[in-house]
């Protein structure tokens, strides 16, 4: 038998991995790892197998990674803590004897620019050096990022950014974590990094084109510069650290940080990834 446990398994992400990977590997051999005991009564509901550990207390890591053989380590959220969260999770990995270590990084880090890319440079790096045998998976954009504000966008008439002419190649969601279950469930893939991205790219003007189609109302999209765009998103209420780097991804996007013509993530789930235009639809009919 063996195991595979999914960290930040309570996370949207991780939700969609277990959900695809329960339709790999029978539900037994899956273990979720969660912080909250909210969590784990729902994943208990669910008939998956749960543990508890946070990033940063190694010994519940420890605990957590007892006998398990195949790991997946979302990326934490907590921007500025990732690196050391990160290590935490391979230390415990390495002491435990976990077999394989599959990471979601970012498209284009070694490459791109971003401020984002930074932590996941170093967990790359971490995760190298720690000899385990891994994976990388280095996820572009979702499209949910860009679509979650399509209804603010409709209302204005405008969708900011700072991305000038530059390509997203983004997916659903639910395309890196079932690629991410794939991995994960499969072999083959150690010393392997994979560059994740949609088989279709888009500019901004072209995703605000495509929202006024869909919506039946004029949107066009407005370019700002990196510190203009951080100042208006200052605006609509984000902290400015998190305003600077979203400017910053947009700014890096302009010179093609998000965009690629690798079809990793088509070659993975076997299947043609979900186009904007489709998680736009199901955004809106949502409300």
């Amino acid at each position: 038998m063996t195991t595979y446990l999914v960290t930040g398994a309570s996370g949207q992400l991780g939700q969609h991995v277990v959900a695809h990977l329960r339709s790999l590997v029978p539900a037994d051999d899956i273990i979720a790892l969660v912080r909250s005991d909210e969590a784990r009564a729902a994943y208990d509901a669910s008939g998956i197998p749960t543990r508890q550990g946070d990033y940063e207390d190694l010994q519940s890591l420890r605990a957590a990674f007892a006998g398990v053989d195949r790991v997946l380590l979302i990326s934490s959220s907590e921007v500025g803590k990732r690196a050391a969260q990160h290590k935490n999770v391979l230390d415990a990995a390495k002491d435990a004897g976990v077999g394989f270590v599959a990471y979601t990084s970012i498209l284009n880090a070694d490459t791109g620019g971003m401020a984002l890319a930074e932590e996941h440079l170093a967990t790359e790096t971490a995760l190298r050096e720690s000899g385990l045998p891994h994976a990388i998976l280095r996820n572009g954009w979702y499209s949910e990022n860009i679509a979650g504000t399509a209804a603010q966008a409709i209302g204005m008439g405008k969708h900011f950014g700072a991305a000038g002419d530059g390509r997203f190649a983004t997916a659903a969601r639910q395309d890196y974590a079932q690629a991410a279950a794939v991995v994960l469930a499969g072999t083959g893939h150690e010393g392997k990094t994979y560059e994740l991205g949609g088989d279709e790219d888009f500019s901004l003007a072209e995703y605000a084109a495509l929202l006024s189609e869909i919506s039946g109302k004029d949107v066009v999209y407005v370019d700002l510069d990196e510190a203009g765009y951080a100042s208006a998103l200052v605006g609509a209420g984000l902290p400015e650290g998190f305003a600077a780097i979203l400017a910053d991804s947009d700014a890096k996007a302009a010179q093609g940080a998000l965009a690629t013509q690798r079809r990793d993530l088509h070659q993975l789930i076997g299947r043609s990834t979900t186009p904007m235009r489709a998680t736009l639809k199901a955004t809106l009919a949502r409300g």
